[in-house]
């Protein structure tokens, strides 16, 4: 390649004066915001939800419901 071709094709320029860095760098990014939002609205609106199925919470366990006794006759 010619010397003039190098240096146009650079410029010189360190890489974050680039604008394909920062559209390669914007996906990511957005997928962390949306992620981080996603965690913080789950914690603030669903954290302390009962159990309504008739389990009982054992620290971060859930255990399941007991079986229903047979009907005496």
């Amino acid at each position: 390649m010619q010397p003039e071709i190098r240096e146009n094709l650079s410029e010189g320029r360190p890489w974050w004066r680039h604008r394909w860095p920062w559209l390669l760098l914007l996906g990511p990014a957005v997928a962390v915001v949306g992620c981080a939002i996603t965690i913080a609205l789950a914690f603030q609106s669903y954290g302390d939800q009962e159990i309504h199925d008739g389990g009982a919470r054992q620290g971060l366990v859930v255990a399941p419901p007991p079986p229903p006794a047979p009907a005496a006759h």
